[in-house]
Parts: structure tokens; C-alpha cells; sequence
């Protein structure tokens, strides 16, 4: 079946009539890439016998109570390991579980599990995702993590989701912080941070393989390999690759974003008594494609039919840990990531970063668990100028250097608890960033826990905001401007005069474990945003094309401000030993004041109050109608968003498994199933087509040997 469905994918690459020969080439060359790599990771299964088979199977979750999976450990609140029901912030965990049963074929997706996370797309490979409003293409108010590697791009503050990508079934879990924390994290973690977490490579013995395929999800590989060096030294090596269909406009025309993607990498752990060292890196290629709305842009020459380009790169990262006592360790990581980013007319660029982080942690008078550190980024780019964009300079470096120190205190112990401490950050941009929080967590007993919190946390500038030039949006009709007898074209500008976004956050939770079968949690937040982007009105001049238009200049502000207050609430519960429900409902309210000129201007900062869908709900059921045969569905609402005129949307992904043998898994899943398209977004800035999101149905095999 695998080599039917890399035959299907490379079948799909060359019916693409509109894309040049040189696309289909690259397309073709990356499916036979990913083919050959797992190929080779299966006869290295029989060339050194497995040893062990994986320890934890991914459905272990199913069989913990709630009483169990309140005490799993998280790291990414306070950076080191707490139990779920003592982090005196909004986590949501996601795990593996979660990821499989949800028939989730990329992270994006599987974020869309947790209360509080904005998840919409905008393209075959786009996605909007954002935590607690602000959500755009360049959502820049989230800072995302890959096993704590920062993702961050420095061209725009934000992510590019469809280079973070790796096999799905290595993810152990992905931890979601709702709300700042950047005396954790850093710049950028301002409503909340998101870290992915595989699986140590002694969870990954022996071999994975999967393949499958259907409509939207044309064709999908995977496979993986795990083996020891020695009995101390356990590691895998992985390889996939999936062919994605084109989305719909809204009239109903191919937007011809084909997404062809081939992705491999590995990962090596070693125990030396107290020492653990970690040696992991990924290498990609994709070949994806997109359609302008050639209406708002000043360029004659632009073809109306799709555009397609690629992106390539890799990271590697090194990671030691000496664990000293139960409260006492040290942590050093460093990492290298590279980026290759190309699709004409849209963008052209070159990006690395370098990070270097140390931590250590240490115990002081029994009440006291003191964590310090430092870290020292390097950020890269070159920008190559396109019809649509221009930075100047082209080619920018950037330092940023931090220290944080954090005390987390047990005022009465098993019962009152307090953590305070700060970040200073310091950044090419702004210069010293101070971020400050206190948070206090009271447990009267063991079923009850309530928790609360004030912290700062800002949003530095990023290049795009000091150094671009961007032709992107027709005013004509626009308020303000529907009067005018000429067109007018804006011209966004950057600023150097531009400053970092501020927020002070006030936050209150409460979580009540009811019984050993079920769990609440509940939090709630204001949030009060000082100094946001905003435009301001430049000079006017006449253009170059034709038709004759005027070019009104823009420049980034910091005038706008927010007002941001809601709550979210999840619950789980498992009213039998084979069945868990879980569901979560989340609401926000955001007002802004900014430019009534200019704020139409700018989606995700000041119109994110007509963005932001005020109500999102998810309920989920897994039953296993047997050992062999389980049953999952996934109820999603979100409500309208008025920006763009988008209606509320109801829908329904669904999945279905079966394991004929012990190691062998059959399935089939459906995705969007209430309607044949819905609309979820809109692309900011770049002025992509707007895309219908379709209902897709897709089935697979997975063996485990």
C-alpha cells in the first residue's frame, strides 16, 4: 500500500499543468526522497534485530484515570517538571493519545484540542494560530517551542507553521500555556507559549511504518526506526513524506496550493549516571503554491494563475542534563536552524538562527526552589526583493540576550505556595525589556487547587516592522476613503521609530478534580495591552502602473491600545473504563482603540477585536468498542467573525480504528464532515486568495513491529 500511495503522489505531480517543469521536477524529486528514506529505515530494521519493542504504546492514556493524568508532569510553565494539578498557570496538555485518536495529520490541527488556541486556515500549508486573540498569518503574540527550540522568525515575530513539522506518532505531547510568560521564555511569549515534546529515544525502539491516503490528504509515509548503540546510547531515525490538495476559492477555482513535502531526521540520547545528552536534528523540503487577489496590488504585470515556490532547511540541537538531586539540576541547549523560503512574487529569503541557553536550578532554606539562567540568540536574514516586498537593508543580523532568575516559595507547605521573579531582555530593536510575574497557588486539599497571577510581558519589533515596504491593499470604498474620485493604493512602511507592545496580565484559575473519574479547570483573565501597532497617514503620491493610481504611505505606530477580558473552561471525564469525553468552551471579548482611519489596516492587531470569534467550543469522545476496535469524534463551533463576514461554522472530524492484528492498525477518518467547504480566515498583509477549507475523508495502515 505504500508504494501505491508514493505512485499516487507521484502521479499528482505531474498532472499539475500550471506549475512550471522545474516545480514538477522538485516535486517529483522529493517524493522519490522520501520514498528511498523509507526504504533504507526498513531494511535497517532487518539488518540489527530490534531489541525492545516501544514501551509506551500511544493509547496508554485511555487507561489512566483522571486522577492519574492530573498528576502527569508538565516543564514548559516554569521549566522544570511540575505535576498538572500544582502549575499555577492555564495548561492544557495535549498528548499523543489525543493526537492519534483525533486523526490531527499536522500540528496546527492538533491544536485546535485546547480551550483558548485561535487555530484557522488559509491555505493547503497556511494556518492562522494565535492564544487569546490578536490571530493573523503573522500572529506575533505566541511564542512556540519544538522540544524548547525556539521557532520564532525574525522577519515578522511570528511562525511559519508549515516548516514545523515531524512525525506525528513521535510526539510525546504538546504542553499549551494560556497567557504571558515571558519570565519563563522571554520576548514574544506574551499570550501564551506552545512546546511540542517528542519522545525520548527509549520510547522509540523498534520500527513504525505508515501510509495511507484519500482526498484532501492525497497520499502520506511514514516510517521509523529505533536501535540502540549501546545499552546506555537508544536512538531512532525517522523519514515522511505527504502529498496535500489544492484548496477552493470562494468561487469555487482551484487556488493551485498544491503542497508537496518530504521531511527526515534523528535523534540520539545518552545516559552517563547523573549526565543525559540529547543529539537531534530534521532536514525538509517542501514544494508548495498560492493565489493573489490581484486586485488591491499595484502590479500590472501580475499573472492570475497560481504561483508556485519551495522552502528547505534544517535545525540540529544539543541538549546536556546533570541531574544533582530531586531539586537540583543543570540544563545546557544550543541548537542551529536554517531556512530556505522562495515563491515569486510573494517572498524571497534566507534565515538562521543560533541560540545558546543555560539553566540551573537549585534548592535554598527547604522552602525555597530557586531557577536562574541565561541565553544569547543570533538571528539572520537576507531578503531578496519581490514585486509585493522590500526590506531595506536586505541583509540584517540581531542579538538578543536575556537572564532570568525565578523563586518559586512554599509558604505553607502542601498547601500555599508562591513564585515570583522577572527577565531582562535585551534586543537590537528596543533595548532592555523587563519582564516581570507573581503567582500565588493555594491547595486546600488534594481535589481543590486555585491559583492566581500578575505578569508583564512585551512584544518586541522584528524587521518587518522597521525595515519593510509592503503594496498590498486597495483603499478605494474603504472608510474614510469611499468619497475620493481617484484610487488610492496603501503603501505599508516601516519604522525605526517603533516600539515594543506591552501587556499587563491579571489572571485567576480554579481546578477541582470531582471525583477519580472526573475534572474541571477554569480561568479566567484580563488582559490590558499598552503602545500596539497601529498606522498613521503618510504622504500621497502617484504611481506607475496602470491604471494610474495614488500610493498613500503608512507607517507603523504604537498608538493603539487593548482591553482584553474572558474565560475558559475544560472538562474531563471518563464515564467508563473505555469511554473518555472531554470538552472545552472559551469566550473573549476585546475592545480596542485605535486610528479609525487606519485600523482597518491591520486585521490582527487593531481590527483583531472583530477577528477574534467571541465563543469557540470542542467536545470530544473516544470508546473503544473492544480491544480491537475503537470509535472517535470531534464536535468543533466556532463562532462569526465579522472582520471578514465569515459565519459561524459547526463540523465534525470522526475516526475510526480497527486492529485485525496485534501490531496492525486500519483506519479511516473524516474530516469537516457537516459540510462540503466552510471559510475559517483570511490572509493579512499578503494579499493570498481567500480559501473554502473541504470536507476530506482519508484511510490508512499502521504496523508496530
Amino acid at each position: 500500500m505504500a508504494f501505491l500511495t508514493v505512485h499516487s503522489m507521484l502521479r499528482d505531480c505531474t498532472s499539475v499543468k500550471t506549475q512550471p517543469r522545474q516545480m514538477i521536477r522538485r516535486s517529483c524529486l522529493l517524493c522519490s526522497m522520501a520514498l528511498r528514506l523509507v526504504v533504507f529505515i526498513l531494511l535497517g530494521c532487518f539488518v540489527k534485530p530490534v531489541l525492545a519493542v516501544e514501551k509506551n504504546p500511544d493509547n496508554h492514556f485511555l487507561n489512566l484515570s483522571i486522577e492519574e493524568l492530573m498528576n502527569v508532569k508538565v516543564t514548559t510553565a516554569s521549566r522544570r517538571p511540575q505535576k498538572l494539578n500544582e502549575v499555577a498557570a492555564a495548561v492544557f496538555v495535549i498528548t499523543q493519545d489525543d493526537i492519534r485518536r483525533s486523526g490531527a495529520t499536522n500540528i496546527p490541527d492538533a491544536l485546535r484540542m485546547a480551550p483558548g488556541v485561535q487555530v484557522e486556515r488559509i491555505g493547503t500549508n497556511k494556518w492562522a494560530v494565535s492564544i487569546r486573540g490578536f490571530n493573523g498569518r503573522f500572529s506575533n503574540k505566541l511564542q512556540v517551542l519544538m522540544d524548547g527550540r525556539s521557532v520564532y522568525s525574525p522577519l515578522f515575530s511570528g511562525t511559519v507553521w508549515n516548516q514545523q513539522d515531524t512525525l506525528m506518532e513521535d510526539i510525546e505531547r504538546i504542553e499549551v500555556i494560556r497567557g504571558p510568560a515571558a519570565t519563563v521564555w522571554g520576548v514574544n511569549a506574551v499570550n501564551g507559549v506552545i512546546n511540542i515534546i517528542t519522545k525520548r529515544a527509549t520510547d522509540t525502539q523498534g520500527t513504525l511504518f505508515t501510509a495511507g491516503g484519500g482526498s484532501f490528504e492525497q497520499g502520506f509515509v511514514g516510517a521509523r526506526y529505533g536501535g540502540r548503540i549501546n545499552d546506555d546510547t537508544p536512538f531512532r531515525v525517522y523519514a515522511k513524506g505527504f502529498s496535500r490538495d489544492h484548496t477552493a476559492s470562494l468561487s469555487g477555482q482551484s487556488n493551485h496550493d498544491q503542497w508537496h513535502s518530504g521531511r527526515g531526521g534523528f535523534r540520539i540520547d545518552h545516559d552517563r549516571g547523573i549526565d543525559q545528552f540529547t543529539l537531534q536534528g530534521d532536514v525538509f523540503a517542501d514544494v508548495m503554491g498560492d493565489t493573489l487577489n490581484k486586485s488591491p496590488l499595484d502590479i500590472s504585470s501580475l499573472s492570475v494563475v497560481g504561483h508556485r515556490g519551495h522552502a528547505e532547511g534544517g535545525n540540529i540541537r544539543f541538549r546536556w542534563d546533570r541531574t544533582l538531586s530531586e531539586r537540583s539540576s543543570i540544563m545546557f541547549q544550543t541548537y542551529y536552524d536554517r531556512i530556505r523560503y522562495k515563491i515569486l512574487p510573494i517572498a524571497n529569503f534566507d534565515a538562521e538562527s543560533f541560540d545558546v541557553d543555560f539553566q540551573h536550578r537549585l534548592s535554598l532554606f527547604d522552602r525555597h526552589d530557586v531557577t536562574w539562567g541565561g541565553n544569547y540568540r543570533l538571528y539572520h536574514n537576507k531578503f531578496f526583493d519581490t514585486d509585493i516586498i522590500t526590506f531595506s537593508p536586505r541583509a540584517q543580523t540581531n542579538h538578543l540576550y536575556s537572564g532570568f532568575i525565578r523563586d518559586d516559595m512554599t509558604l505553607i507547605p502542601e498547601r500555599l505556595y508562591l513564585s515570583i521573579g522577572t527577565r531582562l531582555d535585551h534586543n537590537d530593536f528596543t533595548g532592555l525589556e523587563v519582564q516581570p510575574s507573581a503567582r500565588l497557588m493555594w491547595t486546600p486539599n488534594a481535589e481543590n487547587s486555585v491559583w492566581m497571577a500578575i505578569s508583564r510581558a512585551v512584544r518586541t519589533p522584528s524587521r518587518a516592522e522597521n525595515d519593510i515596504k509592503i503594496n498590498t491593499m486597495q483603499l478605494d470604498g474603504a472608510p474614510g476613503f469611499s468619497t475620493l474620485p481617484f484610487s488610492v493604493l496603501a503603501v505599508f512602511q516601516g519604522s525605526s521609530a517603533f516600539n515594543s507592545e506591552k501587556l499587563l496580565a491579571y489572571e485567576l484559575g480554579y481546578r477541582r478534580q470531582l471525583t477519580s473519574q472526573a475534572s474541571v479547570d477554569i480561568a479566567g483573565f484580563v488582559n490590558d495591552y499598552s503602545q500596539l501597532r497601529d498606522f498613521s497617514l503618510g504622504a500621497l503620491t502617484l504611481g506607475t502602473g496602470l491604471p494610474r493610481q495614488f500610493l498613500l504611505s503608512t507607517l507603523a505606530n504604537n498608538q493603539a491600545s487593548a482591553l482584553a477580558y474572558g474565560f475558559e473552561i475544560s472538562a474531563d471525564w471518563k464515564p467508563l473504563p473505555n469511554w473518555r469525553l472531554q470538552g472545552n468552551y472559551s469566550f473573549i471579548d476585546i475592545q480596542v482603540s485605535a486610528n479609525s482611519l487606519t485600523r482597518n489596516f491591520d486585521p490582527a492587531t487593531s481590527g483583531t477585536d472583530r477577528v477574534t470569534p467571541q465563543h469557540q467550543i470542542s467536545a470530544r469522545s473516544n470508546y473503544d468498542l473492544s480491544e480491537k476496535l475503537e470509535i472517535n469524534l470531534w464536535l468543533r463551533y466556532t463562532s462569526n467573525i465579522s472582520y471578514y463576514s465569515i459565519p459561524g461554522f459547526v463540523t465534525m472530524d470522526a475516526r475510526m480504528a480497527y486492529r485485525s492484528l496485534k501490531n496492525t492498525e486500519l483506519f479511516i477518518v473524516g474530516q469537516n464532515l457537516f459540510s462540503q467547504n466552510h471559510q475559517e480566515l483570511m490572509a493579512d498583509f499578503i494579499p493570498s486568495a481567500s480559501v473554502l477549507v473541504a470536507r476530506g475523508v482519508y484511510a490508512g495502515v499502521q504496523w508496530r513491529f
